[in-house]
C-alpha cells in the first residue's frame, strides 16, 4: 500500500507531537522525502533529534505535551497533528484535545496499540493497556477529525507490507510483527489525503 506522490502548498504544515519515538522518526523521514510538507516537531528533548535532510522544512519546538499553553502555541498555523506518545497517555490525550479545540485545529492522527478493544482473537487486554484504552476513548469522544492507529508489535525492517482492520473487526495476524516503516507509510498517507479515514480506528497488521 504505497503512499502516492502528493504535493501541497508551502503553507501546508504537519505537527508531530510527543517524543520522536521510532515510528515517528521514520514518519518524519518519509514526510520530508515524499512530500513538500513543512513539519513542526514538538519534543521533550530536541538534542536527540537527527534529521537525514531537508532540515529547512522543519521547525523544532522543545516542550512537554502536558504544557497546554506551549502546545497551543506550537500548534498555531498547523493543518494536521500526528501524535506518537509515551508516558502519561490519558493526561496527554486530554491536553492534545484541549489545545486543538482552543486553536481550532481539527485533524488528528493518534497512535495507540492493538488490543484496546479486546479485538485480538483468544486474548483479553491486561492492565498494561489501560492507558491506551483510556487515551483512545478521550480521542474518540472529542469533536476532532481523528484517526486512531493500533499497530501490532513492531520491528525496524526496511519494508512496507501491511493491512488494516476496523474497530469491531478481529485483529489479523496479531502474532506477526509489522515494520515501523509500514505504520509510518500509513501515517503519511492519512496526513496528506484530506478526510481519509476520519473517525476510523484502524488496526495495522503485517501482510506477506
Amino acid at each position: 500500500m504505497p503512499v502516492p506522490e502528493t504535493t501541497s502548498a508551502e503553507s501546508f504544515e504537519r505537527f508531530v507531537g510527543g517524543e520522536l519515538l521510532r515510528v515517528a522518526r521514520v514518519a518524519t523521514d518519509l514526510f520530508l522525502k515524499r512530500t513538500d510538507a513543512w513539519l513542526t516537531l514538538y519534543l521533550r528533548n530536541a538534542r536527540r533529534l537527527k534529521l537525514s535532510g531537508h532540515a529547512d522544512r522543519v521547525r523544532v519546538v522543545e516542550g512537554d505535551v502536558l504544557d497546554t499553553k506551549a502546545l497551543e502555541a506550537a500548534m498555531s498555523g498547523q493543518d494536521v497533528v500526528y501524535a506518537n506518545l509515551d508516558g502519561q497517555l490519558e493526561q496527554q490525550a486530554r491536553c492534545i484535545v484541549k489545545a486543538m479545540e482552543k486553536t481550532g485545529l481539527k485533524r488528528l492522527i493518534f497512535i495507540s496499540s492493538m488490543g484496546i478493544y479486546d479485538e485480538i482473537p483468544g486474548e483479553r487486554h491486561g492492565s498494561i493497556l489501560d492507558p491506551y484504552c483510556k487515551s483512545a476513548s478521550i480521542i474518540e469522544a472529542s469533536r476532532l477529525d481523528d484517526t486512531i492507529l493500533r499497530p501490532a508489535w513492531l520491528n525496524d525492517r526496511d519494508e512496507i507490507a501491511y493491512g488494516t482492520t476496523r474497530k469491531g473487526e478481529p485483529f489479523k495476524n496479531a502474532s506477526e510483527v509489522v515494520s515501523r516503516k509500514s505504520v509510518a507509510d500509513l501515517v503519511v498517507k492519512l496526513a496528506m489525503t484530506p478526510r481519509l479515514e476520519i473517525g476510523s480506528s484502524l488496526g495495522v497488521h503485517k501482510t506477506a
